[in-house]
C-alpha cells in the first residue's frame, strides 16, 4: 500500500473544540483494522490559529482516498462549520505512520518553494536535522509534499516538537559554532521559498499528558 497523509483544518462552533476533539476521537472507523483511514492526530491552537481550529492529520491508501472523502469523515460531527482536505506525500519523513504521542509544543510551518530549488531545499533539511535535533531537544516528525502548481510552486508542510514554548525560543538562538552552522542551513531553506508561515499547537492526542493551559 502507498501511503498518503491528509491534513484537515477544522472550524469549530464558538467554544466547541474541546467538544469537536473528543468527538473526532470517538469516530470509530479510524481505529477500526478494516479501514482505509487512520487518525495520526489532533492538535488545538497555541500560536497562531483561531482558538475553535482544530488541526487533525490521517493516514490513508494513496489510491483510496482523496480530499473530499476525508472531508465527509466528519459530517456527524453538527459542531464543525466547515473541513478543509489537503492530500499530502512523505518525503524524507515520516519513515512510518506510527503518530506522535508525546504533549509539546508542535510548530506547523508551510513553505511554497520554487520547484527548481526543491531538491536543494530538501538537501539542507536532511542535513540540518541531526543537529537542530540534538541541539534543541526537538524532533522533526514530517516533511510533506503536495503537487507542483501550475506556477511550478511546490507547497510543503513542515512538523516539529520542542517541550514548550522555552525551547523554541532558544532554537532561535543559536550560540554554539554548531548552533550558528545550522541555523545558517535552516535560513538558506527559507530564502530558497517564495512564502512561509508557521503556527503552534499542542497535541490532544497525546498520552503523556493533556495540556490544559489557556493559550486564546
Amino acid at each position: 500500500m502507498s501511503l498518503c497523509y491528509i491534513h484537515c483544518k477544522i472550524d469549530c462552533e464558538p467554544k466547541s473544540w474541546l467538544e469537536v476533539s473528543n468527538k473526532i476521537r470517538s469516530i470509530k472507523s479510524f481505529f477500526n483494522a478494516e479501514s482505509d483511514v487512520r487518525l495520526y492526530g489532533v492538535w488545538r491552537s497555541q500560536i497562531g490559529l483561531p482558538r475553535d481550529v482544530l488541526t487533525v492529520i490521517l493516514t490513508g491508501d494513496a489510491a483510496g482516498v482523496d480530499a473530499a472523502q476525508a472531508e465527509r469523515l466528519f459530517d456527524s460531527i453538527s459542531t464543525i462549520r466547515q473541513v478543509s482536505a489537503t492530500v499530502m506525500t512523505p518525503t524524507l519523513r515520516p519513515q512510518s505512520p506510527e503518530p506522535p504521542t508525546r504533549q509539546g509544543n508542535y510548530a506547523f510551518r508551510w513553505f511554497e518553494t520554487p520547484s527548481e530549488h526543491y531538491p536543494e531545499f530538501l538537501a539542507l533539511c536532511e542535513s540540518a536535522w541531526p543537529s537542530f535535533e540534538s541541539s534543541f531537544d526537538s524532533q522533526v516528525l514530517g516533511l510533506w509534499r503536495m503537487p507542483e502548481d501550475e506556477a511550478g510552486q511546490i507547497t510543503s508542510l513542515l512538523l516539529t516538537r520542542r517541550p514548550d514554548l522555552s525551547v523554541w525560543e532558544k532554537s532561535k538562538k543559536p550560540t554554539t559554532a554548531e548552533e550558528i552552522e545550522t541555523r545558517k542551513k535552516l535560513s538558506r531553506r527559507y530564502d530558497l521559498c517564495d512564502w512561509t508561515v508557521v503556527y503552534t499547537t499542542t497535541l490532544l492526542t497525546a498520552i503523556d499528558g493533556d495540556d490544559t493551559t489557556r493559550w486564546a
